[in-house]
């Protein structure tokens, strides 16, 4: 990528002009400013990111790439970037979010202008178009999520895989033989979104393994989408007596349309969720649920970049899951 050194020679000037036209701190001639400018434009260079970079080659910040779409659940997402924020704070770090949905952009802007020392990454595909413009650069980034092929890159998340196992085993283990996944948004598991993918992988070989019926669903968050699809899935199979949800703003509207169908939680549909504690102890029936550790998560993903900063090797885990049960799920009636 190109350097100061670079716009020098290409505007015919000293480094330390192209210095101060970028920080205004000395009055520059309009004639040297604009060749100065012109060169930056052609070679495409990024400056750095203040006089504090320039010195000590280190921001003390860290980007944090968190597209905020629609689709997206956002105070389940903002659980992540409060953990972040605060492990950074504790390493002297200071956090600068890029929430656009900009793809490979977003995070060449921050490597090339010297924006950050390192990158956590959120909303990871499993085909995932962003590392592409880091691979091979030696710049430190963390996944939150597991793409297909991470390679050379640093990843921590939750197992959604054996996320979703536990929660089968759940309601296999009560004696539930025909049970639905009720998934992510039809445009999360569309973008291939790693955990999304991860998480019905899951279901499907545990119910396999488990000798239990299984169905995937994908469930939009607004209460007629929810309706739809759970009365479609109530025709459909009736003999359904257990959902594992895995789409924390439809767990509200889904618990009052079974009680609208006549299919009170837990004696005439057992729920096991996948979702934030306070999410799952906060519905008209409390739910038995395995935890996203966004707290654990999100601490770990800095430890990662914090290691990668002190040059050592890359790693990649996955955070085992854990099941609180609150009553949600029983044995399914007979007869």
């Amino acid at each position: 990528m190109p350097t100061i050194a670079d716009v020098a020679r290409e505007a015919g000037v000293a480094p330390s002009t192209v210095s101060y036209v970028l920080s205004g701190k000395r009055t520059i001639s309009a004639e040297t400013r604009a060749r100065v400018e012109a060169g930056i434009a052609r070679l495409g260079y990024r400056p750095n990111a203040g006089a504090r970079a320039l010195a000590s080659a280190s921001t003390k910040i860290v980007g944090l790439v968190v597209p905020l779409r629609t689709d997206v659940n956002v105070p389940v997402i903002m659980q992540f970037v409060a953990a972040i924020t605060v492990e950074c704070r504790r390493h002297d770090y200071d956090v600068l979010l890029l929430t656009k949905d900009e793809g490979p952009e977003a995070v060449s802007r921050v490597v090339q202008g010297s924006m950050a020392d390192a990158i956590i990454v959120m909303d990871v595909e499993a085909d995932e178009p962003r590392l592409e413009s880091l691979r091979g650069t030696g710049f430190p980034v963390v996944l939150i999520g597991v793409p297909d092929s991470p390679g050379e890159f640093a990843c921590v998340d939750l197992d959604f895989a054996a996320a979703a196992r536990v929660c089968v085993e759940r309601l296999a283990g009560l004696g539930h033989t025909h049970v639905s996944l009720l998934g992510a948004t039809p445009a999360v598991y569309d973008r291939g979104t790693s955990y999304a993918l991860r998480f019905r992988a899951g279901f499907e070989e545990a119910a396999r393994s488990l000798g239990v019926s299984g169905s995937v669903h994908a469930v939009g968050a607004d209460h007629r989408e929810v309706e739809s699809v759970l009365d479609r899935l109530l025709h459909d199979e009736p003999e359904v007596t257990g959902l594992v949800v895995h789409n924390e703003a439809a767990l509200s509207p889904l618990l009052q349309s079974l009680r609208a169908a006549g299919r009170e939680v837990p004696e005439g549909m057992s729920v096991v969720a996948l979702c934030p504690d306070d999410i799952a102890e906060t519905q008209a029936v409390p739910l038995d649920a395995v935890s996203i550790p966004a707290t654990d998560v999100g601490r770990r993903a800095v430890e990662l970049a914090m290691s990668q900063l002190r040059g050592e090797p890359t790693v990649q885990e996955l955070l085992p899951p854990h099941l609180t049960v609150r009553g949600s799920a029983v044995p399914p009636r007979r007869g």
